[in-house]
């Protein structure tokens, strides 16, 4: 089962077209980080504060069925807002391809995020310069299958 409730598009134009042309094509076009060569996946959370849903386009960091998303916000001093969506309502729905599923969030600490964060520089090197970038940890979040 997938999340309800009223959904709030992004302020940001470029999230929203994202969002909406993902979704329209059920992840066949849109999939990649603006135009580029990067895959991403769309992840629908709850507002910490509104309530609503809210969606955004992630880099697509998967390993055996779990996902990682990185709160890096480009390397900025804070977490994107998404963060305390995660952190206030953990299940959220992630779309890889035609149809979302749900999944629960929580934060990688200590040997397990290292070696998740690892894997997401690998994925996508950028994650690095965002690091150097600021001097806060950037949070990473598990993200693993609700079952039923």
């Amino acid at each position: 089962m997938t999340l309800q409730g009223e959904y709030e598009p992004s302020s940001t134009k470029w999230v929203r077209d994202q969002v909406a042309a993902y979704e329209a094509s059920g992840g066949r076009e849109a999939n990649t980080l603006q135009g580029g060569k990067d895959p991403i996946v769309v992840i629908t959370s709850v507002g910490a504060r509104s309530g609503k849903l809210r969606k955004n386009p992630v880099m697509r960091v998967e390993r055996d069925g779990v996902y990682a998303a990185v709160a890096s916000k480009g390397g900025a001093p804070d977490n994107p807002s998404w963060y305390a969506n995660f952190v206030a309502h953990p299940v959220v729905d992630l779309q890889d391809g035609p149809e979302p599923k749900a999944y629960r969030a929580r934060i990688a600490e200590g040997e397990e995020r290292e070696r998740w964060w690892e894997h997401a520089v690998a994925t996508w090197p950028t994650y690095a310069s965002y690091q150097e970038k600021t001097d806060r940890q950037i949070p990473l979040f598990l993200l693993e299958p609700v079952e039923g």
